[in-house]
């Protein structure tokens, strides 16, 4: 019995070092993977304080070389003939809220119903929106770009945003989280006279915080690096968003490296700063959301 109650202890006492050493090998790996998904930003930010003649001569290295580095590249993004970065800034950013906004809310609002309700052409319609996913963007460029032609919206804001206003993606992924949710809220709500409206907006939608904090991050980002689908919708330069006003920096006939390395940087810092404010929600929709039904 005494040589039993030993065993037994030692085996109690080695289990708290096994998942001691297990945390601490994960978490040198993802250290590991953190260091170098982050070097990439350490050289863009390190180029962003040089002259352009710099990087084009020896390229993009990590010295950090006090001597030749200084805030100009990014005094000249706000001033003089480069001063037309601001206003990309700001139809990057108006574009991406908006759409955003109105692609996560409809998403929602379909997803949702696909979900909860039962009506006929339900999984027709659900394969549909699989079938889009599987679709890559580039084969639907043409006849969106018909489409917004005849619509008469080609080079506005909305002839951007509408094409993609209810992102098949996000539709799947509120589908999926919703099926998740209580019925019985439902049934509770429709017996105290809530109306279909009224349930979604005052019972389910607070519960599905983690899954609009996901999409929102997902949405935002797509929309603020979206490059493909303006630049063939816009053509002005007043409407041009940050990605198109950056790529037009590099040309065949000079490249302006130094003002390309500030504006990234500059760039970056929106969908960085949006993740920090949302990441619990994004973390906490991306585990909680996988349901099958």
């Amino acid at each position: 019995m005494a040589y039993q109650m030993e065993s037994s202890i030692r085996i109690e006492q080695k289990k708290p070092r096994k998942k001691a050493w297990t945390r601490w090998a994960i978490f040198l790996i993802l250290l590991i993977f953190s260091v170098f998904a982050l070097i990439p930003f350490y050289f863009m930010l390190v180029a962003s304080f040089k002259p352009g003649s710099e990087l084009i001569r020896y390229g993009i290295n990590l010295k950090v070389q006090p001597d030749i580095m200084s805030w100009k590249n990014y005094g000249l993004l706000f001033t003089g003939k480069e001063g037309i970065y601001l206003h990309w800034y700001k139809n990057s950013v108006l574009i991406t809220l908006l759409q955003t906004s109105v692609a996560v809310f409809l998403s929602a609002l379909v997803g949702y119903g696909l979900a909860i309700y039962r009506f006929p052409g339900r999984n027709i319609l659900f394969i549909a929106v699989l079938v889009v996913m599987m679709v890559p963007i580039e084969i639907m460029m043409l006849p969106l770009y018909e489409l917004t032609v005849r619509l008469r919206i080609i080079d506005t804001y909305a002839g951007v945003i509408l094409p993609f206003v209810v992102p098949p993606f996000a539709v799947f992924f509120f589908r999926q989280f919703a099926l998740g949710l209580p019925r019985d809220l439902l049934d509770a709500g429709r017996i105290d006279g809530c109306s279909e409206y009224g349930i979604f907006f005052k019972i389910m939608m607070p519960l599905m915080k983690p899954a609009f904090g996901a999409i929102i991050i997902l949405q935002a980002m797509f929309s603020w690096n979206n490059l493909v689908w303006p630049l063939i919708a816009l053509r002005s330069n007043e409407h041009m968003t940050l990605p198109i006003g950056l790529s037009s920096l590099i040309a065949p006939y000079g490249n302006n490296y130094d003002l390309l390395m500030s504006g990234a940087v500059l760039s970056v810092l929106p969908i960085v700063i949006l993740f920090i404010l949302n990441q619990k929600a994004f973390i906490s929709g991306l585990t909680v959301g996988a349901v099958k039904e």
